[in-house]
């Protein structure tokens, strides 16, 4: 069974949108099978984003992940990485569908998405590691 790490990321903490992403991916018919409140360290986040460590905006990524705790979740289900990332929407707010997550509550930058989605089956299991 496939699984997908989520985190509500620390500005759907602000929103007080946890209720609305656990509701939303249980009407799809997606299975909760592990939650907690977590404060991101940089133990966890310098793996978690080893692949934009050169990129320009790293340092401002990873204080603004540790403003607050997150909501870490895996959920589980047949093609749930998918299914997950097209509840969320593009990840840049301004460019997501009307009725997904960040298009409803993100912005008003790409980094305040409200959420974050395992990409791959890899990450996900990464992600798991470094959180649960």
């Amino acid at each position: 069974m496939e699984f997908s790490v989520v985190l509500v990321k620390p500005d759907g903490m602000r929103k007080k949108l946890v209720g609305e992403v656990i509701s939303r991916f249980e009407k799809a018919k997606l299975n909760l099978t592990a939650i907690k409140m977590v404060q991101l360290t940089d133990k966890i986040l310098n793996p978690w984003y080893a692949h934009h460590k050169d990129k320009p905006f790293f340092a401002d990524l990873v204080a603004f992940m540790k403003q607050l705790p997150v909501v870490a979740m895996v959920w589980e289900g047949e093609g749930v990485i998918a299914k997950i990332r097209e509840l969320c929407g593009a990840t840049d707010p301004a460019k997501a569908t009307a009725g997904t997550i960040r298009a409803d509550f993100g912005g008003p930058t790409v980094m305040e998405n409200i959420i974050h989605a395992s990409d791959s089956p890899e990450a996900a299991e990464k992600e798991k590691g470094l959180i649960f």
